[in-house]
């Protein structure tokens, strides 16, 4: 296992969960419910760029970010705005690597997490998407104890890169 704190992302149209695991990459805490506002004109105030700051001060080794497939294992625009938004994401946070996990039915599990510690339905929406990011990170790293691999898939930074001088990428 890789030693070093990790992110994980729940992304929703209008709320972003993000929890954050210990340094040792073995516990998923939850960490924040932020608003929704990527994209936006200014980038240095958006949902992201809190995200961008997170990581560096925490200095994550890597950001997982929650893939919405549908039971059947197909992508939907759900999908579709979740990989946009890791694309992004990996083009500011680079080098840190982000990776995309699996997860399906996050969102009702961590529903009926909180309503079975308590949590009332009012109280549920204010953190049901950082206990969904929570859910998110935590089975990234146990696959990633489970198989020795870093978890899910990679997002590449779409950035192209410079030319060299003989014109070469």
């Amino acid at each position: 296992m890789r030693p070093g704190v990790r992110l994980g992302v729940d992304v929703g149209t209008v709320r972003v969960g993000v929890a954050v695991s210990d340094p040792r990459g073995v516990l998923a805490s939850p960490h924040a419910t932020l608003a929704r506002t990527w994209p936006a004109e200014d980038a240095t105030e958006d949902d992201i760029a809190t995200i961008a700051a997170l990581a560096a001060e925490r200095e994550a080794i890597e950001i997982v970010v929650g893939l919405p497939r549908s039971l059947s294992g197909d992508e939907g625009p759900a999908a579709g705005a979740a990989r946009q938004y890791a694309a992004e994401l990996a083009r500011r946070v680079s080098p840190v690597g982000v990776r995309l996990v699996d997860e399906r039915l996050t969102s009702v599990d961590a529903h009926r997490v909180l309503r079975h510690s308590g949590v009332d339905g009012r109280r549920q929406r204010a953190v049901v998407d950082q206990a969904a990011a929570v859910l998110i990170l935590q089975a990234g790293l146990d696959e990633e104890r489970g198989s020795g691999r870093p978890p899910g898939e990679p997002v590449k930074d779409k950035r192209r890169r410079p030319k060299t001088k003989d014109g070469q990428r």
